[in-house]
């Protein structure tokens, strides 16, 4: 389950900016012109958050971006530290997210605003898949909202109690040498 984080220390973390674009307030006399920017910081370590920001110039509107992704982080558990730990959808606004774990090598198959979370947060091999509106706001809410339901193994086993090994119940190989040891067992 996803956690959220009020923690200081930025020297770790690594920022993405994903889109700036410029906003026009209609005043009595023309248009004031902004700019509005969208941030992704994470530690590539599991910890990852969003950020939006406006002002009247670009560096005030990504330095206020930083700031709030900075206080939204959230942590994501991964699987071996490199990739999700199942398969998951997520959806925000017209925008949905297919996010699939993938074997080691693969790299990340994402566009654009997917990209920069899957980089930032530490992933190294996914794939995933946009469906609908591919605004960068939508689509980073969206992958957002997918990995917040991602869940480890351990976490499903505190919640019921049991040990991880229960969850995941006997491998094949595992059953064929209890089969092996009753067959001999009933040999003798």
């Amino acid at each position: 389950m996803a956690k959220e984080f009020n923690n200081n220390d930025a020297q770790e973390l690594t920022d993405k900016l994903v889109g700036i674009n410029r906003v026009a307030k209609v005043v009595k006399g023309g248009r004031r012109f902004g700019f509005a920017a969208l941030v992704v910081v994470g530690d590539n370590k599991g910890r990852v958050g969003f950020g939006t920001g406006k002002a009247r110039e670009v560096p005030e509107a990504i330095k206020k971006a930083t700031d709030q992704a900075k206080n939204k982080l959230i942590r994501i558990p991964l699987k071996e530290g490199r990739t999700i730990h199942h398969d998951v959808k997520g959806r925000h606004g017209a925008s949905k997210v297919i996010l699939r774990s993938a074997p080691p090598g693969t790299g990340i198959i994402a566009g654009g605003p997917m990209r920069a979370v899957f980089e930032t947060l530490g992933v190294q091999d996914v794939v995933s898949k946009s469906i609908g509106s591919s605004s960068p706001y939508n689509m980073v809410r969206a992958t957002f909202n997918g990995l917040k339901s991602i869940q480890s193994p351990r976490g499903i086993a505190a919640r019921r109690g049991l040990k991880v090994s229960s969850i995941f119940g006997k491998s094949k190989v595992e059953k064929k040498q209890e089969s092996n040891k009753n067959g001999k067992a009933k040999d003798n």
